[in-house]
């Protein structure tokens, strides 16, 4: 059994169908097991046990309610390359190595946020150093912004994953 189909992406959803997270499927199948979830949807790949044959979940719904207002994305590296789409906001590159560049430089009070982080390629980041867009004469391709957990989890959505897009307020293909 590859390594890479347990990794696939599971999404996650409290008793109310509301989207909670996304798991791997490995985790996903133990929740199952386990029996805290219910399998709503699967993909067309089976995983295979010496007893047991099941379809590789896509889409799980907990059995007991979980109370869950946090609705917010952590951020992080990874993170941020998921709202910039593996791409510089700069010129558009999606040429690694991609850094992460500061709008505002730190030494010019610049945070650590949503708003003041993006995804740069190195050629973008050196031309920009520690100058603000002004000072480098450079714009961005689109603002910065704190993403919240269903746009996160609608970046995820591959052709294999349609089933989700009611889940997520988005139109069923």
């Amino acid at each position: 059994m590859s390594n890479s189909i347990l990794s696939k992406s599971v999404l996650i959803l409290n008793t109310n169908y509301s989207p909670m997270d996304i798991c791997s499927a490995k985790r996903a199948i133990c929740l199952f097991y386990n029996q805290k979830v219910e399998i709503l949807e699967s993909y067309r790949e089976k995983v295979h046990s010496p007893s047991i044959s099941l379809l590789l979940p896509s889409i799980i719904k907990l059995k007991n309610y979980v109370k869950n207002n946090n609705m917010e994305v952590i951020l992080s590296r990874k993170n941020l390359l998921i709202r910039d789409n593996y791409q510089c906001q700069y010129c558009l590159s999606k040429k690694a190595p991609l850094t992460i560049d500061h709008i505002v430089p730190k030494n010019k009070g610049g945070e650590d946020s949503w708003t003041n982080l993006v995804i740069a390629c190195q050629n973008c980041n050196r031309k920009k150093g520690n100058k603000t867009l002004k000072q480098s004469n450079m714009d961005l391709n689109k603002k910065p912004r704190k993403p919240n957990k269903i746009q996160y989890f609608q970046k995820f959505i591959k052709s294999e994953q349609n089933s989700w897009k009611p889940y997520l307020f988005m139109e069923s293909m």
